[in-house]
């Protein structure tokens, strides 16, 4: 390996070094004490180092996000492709988002705001997110195909099902909520609700 190929793997570690540092502080002591202070000392780094990856914290914040969609993304994409049956590939990939949220809960956390303020470039929509909005939409359009709906209609649907997901997923962070038998069943009422209200 030449000296410009190690230079950049060790730059490329040292970020990855950085960004789970951030996750870890995350995970034990919650958002609001993250800083890139706390950051250097955790990977033992002077605090300038950091910033020579990460011009600020909201730099951090927003490929957090934008991880934590690929890999939403790719659990979604992956519970689709299990089914054949639309309205199975729907029930599907809405159960692998509320299992996400739970699993990866730091990354929903940043992504949508939850307890915490989400990442403000986040606005800016980036790509990752797009493709997660499309999977969502596609699968929703091929349930109402006979119909050959607007998108502004597909639009509606798609936050219909999300706002009842996340809505739940929010109770449950912030408030704990019910138990989660209790939840499973709420989860699976809601979907096949509006999946029926869609093909009705």
């Amino acid at each position: 390996m030449g000296s410009k190929e190690r230079i950049q793997r060790l730059k490329e570690e040292t970020r990855t070094n950085i960004l789970e540092a951030a996750l870890q502080i995350v995970k034990e002591d919650g958002w609001q004490a993250l800083s890139m202070r706390k950051i250097a000392d955790k990977i033992e780094y002077t605090a300038p180092i950091i910033y020579e990856y990460f011009t600020n914290k909201e730099g951090i914040l927003l490929e957090l996000t934008r991880q934590g969609y690929i890999l939403l993304g790719k659990n979604v994409k992956a519970a689709k492709g299990k089914y054949e049956k639309t309205e199975e590939q729907l029930e599907a990939m809405w159960t692998a988002y509320w299992n996400f949220a739970f699993k990866h809960k730091e990354y929903y956390q940043l992504m949508f705001g939850v307890d915490m303020v989400c990442c403000e470039q986040k606005k800016a929509k980036v790509p990752e997110m797009e493709f997660l909005d499309n999977l969502f939409f596609d699968t929703i359009k091929d349930l109402m195909k006979a119909e050959q709906p607007e998108e502004g209609v597909i639009c509606r649907k798609y936050y219909t099902f999300w706002s009842i997901i996340h809505g739940l997923i929010s109770i449950n962070m912030v408030n704990k909520g019910r138990d989660e038998e209790m939840n499973q069943h709420i989860l699976k009422d809601a979907l096949k609700g509006i999946i029926k209200y869609i093909n009705d």
